[in-house]
């Protein structure tokens, strides 16, 4: 805020001292000195107003745009000298000044557009060439998920994350929302992002390629995965069903957390609370600690207490993992007879 401060002073005073110094005569001299004074004040928001569009760009399309923009300049300067010297006739000399000048703005603008929109294919293919691409494209739901920041951090993934600039819209349209439920998720994405950015084995790459004839965020995902050959990182069934339906390798952090629980096999002990009622007559039902259901027989009316159990099947669903079990003496007689 002071930057913007001394910024707003500075234009403000340079307008205002520029405008009286250059007056040719005394006439209206405040009046010139009052609107450099304004002209400078509207040059210093114009700047501050640019400052934050600018912010919201990755360092990459403004490298891009500004390597586009030199380029075009440039070739513009090449062509002007060039019809410099092919208009040789005197009274057509005048000609040449505003010839140059259409050329610098035509060939500025396309080579600044150009260059920010191209940049990111050219990585792409550049680092394609040279057979190290493995970019992950993440969607919505497992940056609020926040799992895998957790996994950045613990070391088992590394390279670059892609973020497209539509998933950023959508967190910040979901922060933004009445609905506290809703604006808590947004926002705890927001904050996932910025942790994810200070992880230095991982790097964040803001992709500013959208579809606009493609409607939804779940359908820009899967084009824009398969445009650059990469992986769909999520935790949506549903979307991991699409891509995998269009042959985009997915990688589902739920998979993932189910992969990692501990084995159990039939025979094997445990120790669980018994939480509430099962959907079956006499069934009750457990957690442990990793989120895994525990579906104990002839257990409903032990809610509240900590019994033992013995694992007789487990199945895996979608959902998740779920074990049934029966009470350790029910094991036991069934044993003994």
């Amino acid at each position: 805020m002071i930057v913007r401060i001394l910024l707003v002073a500075a234009c403000s005073a340079s307008g205002y001292a520029i405008a009286y110094y250059m007056a040719q005569d005394s006439s209206y001299l405040i009046l010139r000195a009052v609107i450099g004074f304004i002209i400078g004040l509207l040059v210093a928001l114009l700047v501050i107003r640019l400052e934050k569009d600018i912010r919201k760009l990755s360092l990459r399309v403004i490298a891009g745009g500004v390597i586009g923009m030199t380029i075009g300049l440039l070739i513009a300067l090449i062509l002007g000298f060039g019809l410099n010297l092919l208009i040789k006739i005197k009274e057509n000399q005048q000609v040449v000044p505003w010839l140059f000048l259409l050329l610098t703005g035509i060939l500025g603008y396309l080579g600044l557009v150009l260059g920010s929109k191209k940049v990111e294919e050219f990585s792409f293919s550049a680092s394609d060439a040279k057979g190290h691409a493995d970019h992950r494209v993440l969607d919505t739901s497992v940056i609020i998920d926040g799992r895998i920041a957790d996994i950045c951090d613990a070391g088992f993934m590394e390279g670059d994350l892609i973020v497209p600039r539509f998933v950023l819209n959508e967190l910040q349209f979901i922060a933004d929302s009445s609905d506290s439920m809703k604006r808590s998720r947004g926002r705890r994405g927001l904050d996932v992002l910025n942790r994810m950015q200070k992880i230095t084995t991982i790097n964040i790459d803001i992709v500013e390629q959208d579809f606009p004839k493609i409607k939804g965020v779940d359908g820009k995902l899967v084009a824009l995965a398969k445009k650059m050959n990469a992986k769909l990182l999520t935790n949506d069934y549903n979307l991991n069903k699409v891509a995998e339906l269009q042959g985009v390798r997915v990688l589902n952090v739920n998979e993932l957390a189910n992969a990692m629980k501990p084995v159990v096999l039939p025979g094997e002990q445990m120790s669980v609370k018994i939480i509430r009622e099962g959907k079956e007559a006499g069934q009750g039902v457990g957690y442990l600690d990793d989120g895994t259901m525990i579906i104990v027989d002839h257990a409903q009316k032990l809610i509240n207490s900590t019994v033992d159990v013995v694992v007789t099947s487990v199945l895996q669903t979608t959902a998740g993992r779920m074990i049934f079990t029966e009470l350790k003496e029910t094991a036991e007689k069934k044993t003994n007879a």
